[in-house]
């Protein structure tokens, strides 16, 4: 990937929790300007513990970057807080949706406008929400809790959407959710990608919907970075249509089910 217009630049970090146990292992990336960049892998890849290292939510979970550099347009910010952050727009939607169950789906959304003060540009973004999820217009009104998983992944989506963001992460968008909604999230993803100028990186276990909607991928394994490429490439490569897209010939494998030094041997070929 060319170095220009980089707005998002990983440099080999190492992520250790509790003083001892090493996540990360040199994981390097990068995501352009108005791109959209999947990072995938399956579960104890490293993918979550990725975002939470760009966002800087790892405090929380006696996380640190202890080596490594994240640059946000060239400036250092592993040093920032997560309000921090969403100040210079980067937002991070987290795994599993978490909205506020007790309160309307309206009353999620604005949440996301808490450290706003002008109350006509916090109506114009809100409008801007319900253009883009129509659904949540006719939901408004709804507590949370009584809404579908989709809805509460676009309500997660809106939120986040609220805070103006140039960046913003996305953590297992997919995740218990039907196939056609799936679809119409990563729609609406593109959709805010071209009209609103939105930098995605996600992080995804459904490669195959990932890889549709990316120009390019990254594939973690154990913590590492084990292959990359334009995401057109990686849907045609023969590794990644046998162990994530279950195309291969005969039965499908798991990668679990092919050693890692053989597994090791053919990212790298």
């Amino acid at each position: 990937m060319s170095d220009k217009n980089i707005v998002l630049n990983v440099n080999g970090i190492e992520v250790i929790y509790n003083h001892v146990i090493l996540v990360l292992k040199g994981v390097s990336l990068q995501v352009p300007e108005q791109g959209i960049v999947s990072l995938l892998g399956g579960n104890g890849a490293g993918k979550t513990t990725t975002l939470r290292a760009i966002s800087n939510l790892l405090k929380g979970e006696r996380g640190d970057v202890t080596k490594g550099s994240i640059e946000l347009r060239g400036e250092r910010i592993e040093n920032l807080t997560p309000a921090d952050l969403v100040n210079r727009g980067v937002v991070q939607v987290m795994e599993g949706r978490h909205c506020f169950a007790h309160l309307s789906i309206e009353d999620n959304l604005l949440t996301g406008s808490y450290t706003r003060k002008d109350k006509g540009e916090i109506a114009a973004n809100l409008d801007k929400v319900y253009t883009y999820f129509p659904r949540l217009k006719t939901r408004r009104t709804s507590q949370a809790a009584y809404t579908s998983g989709g809805e509460q992944q676009m309500c997660a989506i809106g939120r986040a959407l609220m805070t103006n963001p140039s960046v913003m992460l996305l953590d297992e968008p997919s995740m218990g959710l039907a196939p056609q909604i799936v679809e119409e999230v990563f729609n609406i993803v593109k959709d805010l990608n071209e009209k609103e100028k939105v930098t995605f990186l996600i992080a995804e276990q459904n490669t195959n919907m990932a890889l549709k909607y990316s120009d390019y991928g990254y594939i973690m394994e154990s913590g590492r970075i084990v292959m990359d490429g334009e995401a057109e490439d990686l849907r045609t490569n023969e590794d990644v249509k046998e162990f994530y897209l279950g195309m291969g010939g005969g039965e499908r494998k798991s990668f679990k089910d092919v050693k890692s030094y053989k597994r090791r041997k053919r990212w790298l070929a």
